[in-house]
Parts: C-alpha cells; sequence; structure tokens
C-alpha cells in the first residue's frame, strides 16, 4: 500500500525528491493532487515511511 509522505508545490520539486529518493534505492511515485492546482503527492510504499522520511529530511536539510 502506498502513503503520501509529502505534497510538493511544483512538479520541479516533486520531480528532484522523486530522482534523489529513487537514488537512495527507495520505491516511490509522484503524481498531481489536483488539475487546478499544480502540487504533486509524493508516495511511498507505507513499510518504509520511516527510513524515507530520515533521508527525505536530510534531503530538505543538509
Amino acid at each position: 500500500m502506498w502513503t503520501v509522505m509529502y505534497i510538493a508545490p511544483t512538479a520541479r520539486i516533486a520531480e528532484r525528491i522523486k530522482t534523489r529518493l529513487t537514488e537512495e534505492g527507495f520505491l516511490v511515485q509522484a503524481r498531481p493532487v489536483n488539475l487546478s492546482k499544480q502540487q504533486f503527492e509524493i508516495l511511498v510504499p507505507s513499510g518504509e515511511l520511516e527510513e524515507v522520511q530520515e533521508v527525505f529530511n536530510s534531503i530538505l536539510h543538509p
């Protein structure tokens, strides 16, 4: 089961996050929240959520 772990404000940021997490070995999906807004959900498998969040925090706050 996939869980939303972050909502990115733009497609560019969503793609950057997806790429970085994929490089770390995680399965990641990005999908638009709503067609009228350019926000994107970043989804990861539920079982990996805690581990992904640790890596994600290091990406946002190096």
